[in-house]
């Protein structure tokens, strides 16, 4: 393995599990680059020596691109330099976000995190000394890793367990909706097979019947001419439905559109078929056909409505208005095409007219489901008019199959999904209607920007807590550090006011107890101590005059009594 084989394995091994893009990459390195910037700069301000600001900024950054693939030993690591060396107090920060959601067990987790706490607290404890307070300091620290690494642990681990969960629900839900979706094909190809069997059973024997006798009318001797020719007429009617017939008989058993016209014997469907509708208008009714704009190819559902519609509102013409004079009219407008169907009056209806009643409601519910509309109602001075508007490009199928709705909503949306539900309908003997099934109510719509949005705003409450947090222990912190500091300082009156030769214990009445942070490392600073004595160092409440030292007061007791004090400055 060369070298640079050996380079790319270390980075895909250092970056973490899993694909990550050459964006994520560079954040990646971006990151460890302002950690370890932001921890040297705190080891300058700790007034470090240059070497040691440089390694801590190095170590740091070093820490914050292992965090993803070590979260467990970068975290124990960083509790336990934090308390020495305080720049790695940002990698803290970083570790606990990391570790939070990336260390698998809540037992585990549970584990590192308190064997992190143990290491910086006794770090704390041991970086401290021979201060006399350890209790304090240690609530003290243990307040500072809550905040700083336990918070951002918490925070994250829910974060992440919250998205995972969404996750599989929506994975779930998708899965729900496509059974839903199978059974109810399934369903409605069993129920369209029945239909097609019942139909293929019963009008297809009544339409042979009309075709044998009407054929052997056709050819009685005792028949007129003109007689003959409407016998034709309705023998080659019959023969039309019958062809008609087996081709809704094979749409409702395999689901799938007729074959496209122009085979020899079949009539032609679509726009293409309405001249010949026009053309096979009985004797008595005078039809005229007129198309204006553009011819444009429909979509396939849209054409067979345009069809449909034709010959729905001439056969109406034909049954109620015999004898009148019809006018189709097909526009091709820029975004839709217009079929109109006008009647005027016409004679006297003979006999009774047999109609399901069902006509124009079929045609309106048609053209709803490829996108259109349809008017139909009385002209003025007589007739009737019917009038659709039917778009191009809507095909009205999901999936290509014939008939079937559009989904009303997306399977990505999250959790809106509506579940198909059968039920029965008036046009379709199986309908399809979309019903909110009682889980998915309860997830707010919005798709994957609303999940984007609920994720920043749940990031922003738990940055605006952990801040809240962050200022009450700073505040408390505050109180505190004043509270320690008036431990371990006097004024320079009350150094003067003290004799030497005065009881031990009136002096140290007098006298602050000394246990604090500010007394730490003052001790054997100065001249040397008396012999045997006990001695207690103070710092000054005033500031010298010399900025590198800082001014401190020492009281030496021995044998009950106060043996020597003595004014004098350290380095700061």
């Amino acid at each position: 393995m060369d070298v640079s084989s050996r380079i790319r394995a270390g980075r895909r091994w250092l970056v973490a599990p899993g694909p990550r893009s050459r964006r994520g990459v560079a954040g990646e390195a971006v990151l460890a680059l302002v950690v370890g910037l932001l921890a040297a700069g705190t080891e300058q301000l700790l007034a470090a020596a240059g070497a040691r600001t440089v390694l801590v900024g190095a170590g740091a950054a070093l820490l914050a691109l292992l965090r993803r693939r070590l979260p467990a030993g970068v975290l124990v690591l960083a509790g336990g330099l934090a308390p020495v060396l305080g720049g790695f107090g940002v990698v803290l920060w970083l570790a606990g976000w990391s570790a939070g959601r990336r260390i698998a067990g809540v037992g585990r987790a549970l584990g590192v995190f308190t064997l992190s706490y143990a290491v910086f607290v006794g770090g704390s404890v041991l970086d401290a000394g021979a201060w006399r307070a350890p209790l304090v300091l240690v609530l003290f620290t243990t307040l500072y890793y809550f905040t700083t690494t336990v918070v951002p642990g918490l925070a994250s681990r829910y974060w992440t367990q919250r998205r995972t969960l969404l996750d599989a629900l929506r994975e779930r839900n998708a899965q729900l909706v496509r059974e839903h979706a199978m059974v109810a094909g399934q369903a409605r190809l069993r129920e369209r097979q029945r239909i097609a069997q019942d139909m293929h059973d019963s009008l297809g024997h009544r339409l042979a019947l009309i075709s044998v006798h009407t054929g052997a009318l056709e050819v009685d001797q005792e028949l007129t001419t003109r007689q003959r020719a409407v016998v034709g007429v309705l023998r080659d009617a019959s023969v039309t439905a019958m062809r008609e017939l087996r081709e809704v008989v094979g749409i409702l058993r395999d689901g799938v559109e007729a074959p496209v016209a122009g085979k020899a014997g079949r009539a032609a469907r679509g726009t293409a078929g309405i001249p010949e509708l026009v053309a096979s208008a009985p004797a008595g009714n005078e039809i005229e056909l007129c198309s204006s704009g553009e011819a444009r190819v429909l979509a396939p559902a849209a054409d067979h409505a345009a069809y449909r519609i034709v010959q729905e509102a001439l056969t109406n013409a034909y049954k109620h208005a015999p004898g009148a004079r019809i006018t189709v009219s097909l526009r091709y407008e820029p975004d839709s095409l217009v079929v109109e169907v006008v009647n005027g009056a016409g004679g006297p209806v003979g006999g009774e007219v047999v109609s399901g009643g069902q006509g124009l409601t079929g045609l309106h519910e048609r053209a709803r489901l490829v996108g259109g509309l349809v008017h139909a109602g009385p002209v003025t001075g007589g007739g009737f008019r019917v009038a659709a508007m039917l778009p191009y490009g809507f095909g009205g199928t999901a999936g290509g199959e014939p008939g079937q709705l559009a989904p009303f909503v997306a399977e990505g949306n999250d959790f809106r999904v509506k579940t198909p539900e059968l039920v029965p309908g008036e046009g379709d003997p199986v309908a399809v209607r979309q019903v909110w099934s009682a889980p998915e109510r309860e997830w707010p719509d919005g798709g994957e920007e609303a999940h984007r949005s609920g994720r920043f705003a749940l990031g922003c409450g738990m940055a605006v807590a952990a801040l809240v947090v962050l200022l009450v222990a700073a505040g408390v912190g505050l109180v505190y550090l004043l509270g320690v500091l008036d431990r371990g300082m006097i004024e320079p009156s009350r150094y003067e006011a003290l004799r030497v030769g005065i009881a031990e214990e009136e002096a140290r009445d007098r006298l602050p107890s000394g246990d604090s942070v500010a007394t730490l490392g003052l001790s054997g600073k100065g001249p040397a101590e008396p012999a045997g004595a006990e001695c207690l160092v103070l710092m000054s409440s005033e500031t010298g005059g010399d900025r590198d030292t800082e001014p401190v007061f020492r009281f030496c007791f021995r044998d009950g009594k106060l043996i020597e004090k003595k004014s004098y400055d350290v380095a700061r």
